[in-house]
């Protein structure tokens, strides 16, 4: 039978339709990806399902179940002594793992039992007036006998980032309801503005080192949360990032000079990378791409990654201080590996990402993992 321009034209626009209605999530290439965008969602398929799976035992256990006496806060407020009480360091650490996999796994299957687990969760620790976490850090890393807390401790929150970047998820499932929403979006406003008024977070802010990144990289999650409402901070964040982070913390030859310094040089550099690979995700638009803010004389997270990824490939290629402890248990899969690879267009970085261990079960370098669920990053949550 002879296919007439009209048959031909109908055939067409019903495939198109098709592929309109697919999810972004699968419109990947389904074994690998291409070489410089992997596919996540195969990658990571197992390992999410078996965090998720471990997850849905896990109950929620908000601040009000863990008692921290010496605290001069109420029950909801946060509090930690560096190395004598990290109850609540540990149980927001917890969050962190069980709500990114969580979406991840209802990302991948559209199983109702993951969406509603990690709902119940951020119930409890944004939503119910009982037991709710207030809005601020300001009590972390308390060294008695102050009743403040450091600018250092704003670091045990940046997992709240991935926690962020779940939310926008979870709105396509009906485990979460709009007054629900509209609660969780206004804590992290809430958070974003004690990390703009606070002056113990603007001393983070001001640090030129991770702990300056980690300020970035929640201010950004917690503005990226709520850009449909306002896109002023993100703008703002963006000039911050150009104008001050950049300086402030790359040198010419895309090294970062104070975390060289830090007892563990290694840890410290690839956590701070990651952190500045998070910011730039969470402040680049469709039009503007912050991968690719560089200062005149040069550096920029371009730089910062060429110049760091022979040392993630090869660790024993480090040419600085070994790190007093765990140097051998690292790199690890470093989420900026992957970012970078798709910002840059640059392969070796993608093949490099999948062959590294994604998870660890050493506490102290989980801590310093900040995105632990590339998948939330890599696609669009409203397909």
């Amino acid at each position: 039978m002879s296919i007439t321009r009209r048959h031909f034209c109908s055939r067409l626009a019903g495939r198109t339709a098709t592929l309109l209605f697919v999810p972004r999530l699968f419109a990947q290439t389904p074994a690998g990806g291409t070489p410089t965008r992997p596919n996540v969602a195969v990658i990571d398929h197992d390992r999410i399902l078996s965090a998720a799976d471990r997850a849905l035992t896990q109950q929620p256990t908000p601040l009000t179940t863990l008692p921290a006496p010496d605290s001069p806060g109420t029950p909801r407020d946060y509090y930690s002594e560096p190395d004598t009480f990290t109850s609540h360091r540990d149980a927001l650490l917890s969050l962190a793992h069980i709500v990114p996999a969580l979406t991840s796994a209802w990302l991948l299957t559209k199983d109702p039992r993951y969406a509603q687990h990690a709902v119940a969760h951020l119930r409890v620790w944004f939503i119910s007036p009982e037991t709710a976490m207030l809005p601020s850090l300001e009590f972390a890393q308390v060294v008695p006998p102050a009743k403040t807390g450091r600018p250092e401790g704003l670091i045990e929150a940046v997992h709240l980032a991935e926690v962020a970047q779940s939310i926008p998820f979870l709105t396509n499932s009906e485990a979460i309801s709009p007054s629900d929403l509209v609660t969780i979006k206004h804590w992290f406003t809430g958070y974003l503005d004690w990390l703009n008024a606070s002056r113990t977070a603007g001393l983070a802010r001001d640090m030129r080192d991770h702990h300056g990144s980690s300020w970035l990289l929640q201010a950004a999650a917690c503005a990226r949360l709520n850009a449909d409402a306002d896109d002023g901070p993100l703008t703002a964040l963006r000039h911050q990032y150009r104008a001050s982070t950049i300086r402030a913390q790359i040198v010419f030859d895309g090294t970062f000079p104070r975390e060289l310094t830090t007892p563990n040089p290694y840890r410290n550099t690839l956590f701070n990378l990651d952190m500045l690979a998070g910011c730039c995700d969470l402040l680049s638009t469709r039009f503007e791409s912050v991968w690719d803010y560089e200062l005149q004389d040069g550096p920029g997270m371009r730089v910062a990654v060429a110049r760091l990824y022979p040392f993630i490939a090869n660790r024993r290629s480090w040419p600085y201080k070994a790190d007093a402890q765990f140097f051998t248990e690292l790199p690890l899969r470093r989420p900026a590996l992957l970012f970078a690879a798709r910002a840059y267009s640059r392969p070796e970085y993608a093949d490099t990402w999948r062959t590294l261990p994604a998870d660890t079960s050493n506490p102290e370098l989980d801590r310093t993992f900040p995105i632990r669920q590339p998948l939330l990053w890599v696609t669009r949550p409203h397909a």
